[in-house]
């Protein structure tokens, strides 16, 4: 009985544990839609993986100063379904980001639009452009 009642509550700490991410990530109004913001920026890191893609890149202030950023995309799926692939960004591309920036001011977004700097948009599907 010992043994069940340990499994039980090993169970239940690992499923309250995994459900904070999720409620973090999923929470209510963590960006800000109505005040997007542009970076020119370069790609430290493009990471594919589930659920979303992250986008790492660094950018400069007006006083020169850089900051690290990350940026949420879609799923993946709907990534391929717009075009991407693993290899679209990789580190040292130079890009324009426009994100929905995070409330709680920290240096991260959800992506709306991203131009390489040839002037390629990249598409984007149920993402405002």
């Amino acid at each position: 009985m010992k043994i069940q009642g340990a499994a039980f509550l090993a169970l239940l700490a690992g499923v309250l544990i995994a459900g904070v991410p999720l409620s973090a990530h999923h929470g209510n109004g963590e960006y800000d839609e109505k005040n997007p913001v542009t970076l020119k920026g370069r790609v430290t890191d493009f990471q594919w993986s589930n659920p979303h893609g992250q986008i790492l890149f660094d950018a400069r202030d007006a006083s020169g100063n850089v900051t690290h950023w990350v940026c949420g995309t879609l799923s993946l799926g709907k990534l391929v379904r717009s075009g991407w692939t693993r290899h679209t960004l990789k580190p040292g591309d130079q890009i324009t980001i426009t994100l929905d920036p995070a409330r709680n001011k920290l240096p991260a977004g959800y992506l709306r639009k991203i131009v390489l700097s040839d002037g390629t948009v990249l598409a984007i599907r149920d993402a405002p452009l």
